[in-house]
């Protein structure tokens, strides 16, 4: 556990979210306040299971009105070439067989296939696979048959019979750029291919090199530290008063788990670089050791 003395950084720095509470006081489980209870995670991000957070690019808008219309297109196409193959082969028949077949066409075309197509793929339609886009569920997984048919059935009225008005309407002005089908289905659409961009490592400030070296850091859960690794990955994109209180509160919310305190008026940032430096270091050389007792064990 944590000194009984706590460890406070810099006196007077501001709090900056809801439910704060005095330095040194501690928090309560789940007030940290923000719509999420992972320090530093945002609303529009996407936490497993294991509080790890998914970056998971949405579609822009402009992406999503050229795969649309690209699905657009290959729909009337494949409605022309199924209607004009149900009418070579009832021509001689009936008024309503040439009916049912005219219907069958345009279930198969604008409801069926699209399903098959996008439980097939995992979430990707024709327009999807040209410009680089996939189909997920709200969670980030790979939806199913019944998000593809939600998608397809209500597709049908959003996209083709009123060619598409609603589905651009509700697009532009959800964050996601989510159309109709995506907000009943519970999916929305991805970039499926961007650069992958390396997550920068953290480094050991020089001046805390000895005190992480040599301190008890076994006990910080992974849920915590996923949350100090996410804020050290964006803290560039927040503004000085936001970092330093997020800063703070990852600080107080670790304390419990090192022992023993950080030299005293060390930065809050540089804290929780060394944790997550040394937690690094430590992870690196005990896979080294496992490496190496397996390769003697296996000779």
């Amino acid at each position: 556990m944590y000194p009984q003395a706590p460890y406070r950084p810099q006196p007077g720095a501001v709090l900056m979210h809801p439910g704060a509470v005095a330095p040194g006081v501690g928090y309560a489980p789940g007030a940290w306040g923000g719509g999420s209870a992972t320090v530093g995670v945002g609303r529009d991000d996407l936490v497993s299971g294991e509080a790890v957070a998914l970056d998971l690019p949405a579609a822009n808008f402009g992406l999503r009105i050229l795969a649309g219309f690209i699905d657009y297109i290959a729909g009337f196409v494949v409605l022309f070439l199924l209607s004009w193959l149900s009418y070579k082969l009832a021509a001689t028949a009936d008024a309503a067989l040439r009916a049912a077949c005219s219907t069958m066409s345009f279930v198969l075309a604008w409801a069926v296939l699209p399903t098959a197509v996008e439980t097939a793929t995992r979430g990707k339609t024709l327009g999807h696979w040209i410009v680089g886009l996939r189909t997920v569920r709200d969670d980030a997984g790979p939806i199913r048959f019944r998000h593809a048919l939600t998608r397809a059935l209500i597709g049908v009225v959003e996209i083709y019979l009123t060619f598409g008005i609603p589905a651009v309407i509700c697009a532009a002005i959800n964050r996601k750029s989510k159309r109709i089908g995506d907000l009943v289905a519970g999916t929305y659409v991805i970039r499926d291919r961007f650069s992958l961009k390396l997550p920068e490592l953290a480094t050991m400030p020089p001046q805390l090199g000895q005190w992480a070296a040599s301190a008890d850091i076994g006990a910080v859960p992974d849920e915590l530290a996923a949350s100090m690794r996410l804020f050290f990955t964006r803290r560039e994109q927040y503004n000085p008063l936001t970092r330093q209180g997020l800063a703070e509160r990852l600080v107080y919310a670790v304390a419990p788990y090192v022992s023993p305190a950080p030299p005293a008026g060390a930065p809050y940032e540089d804290v929780l670089i060394a944790i997550l430096a040394e937690r690094r270091s430590r992870a690196t050389l005990r896979l080294r050791r496992e490496g190496q007792l397996r390769e003697r064990l296996l000779r």
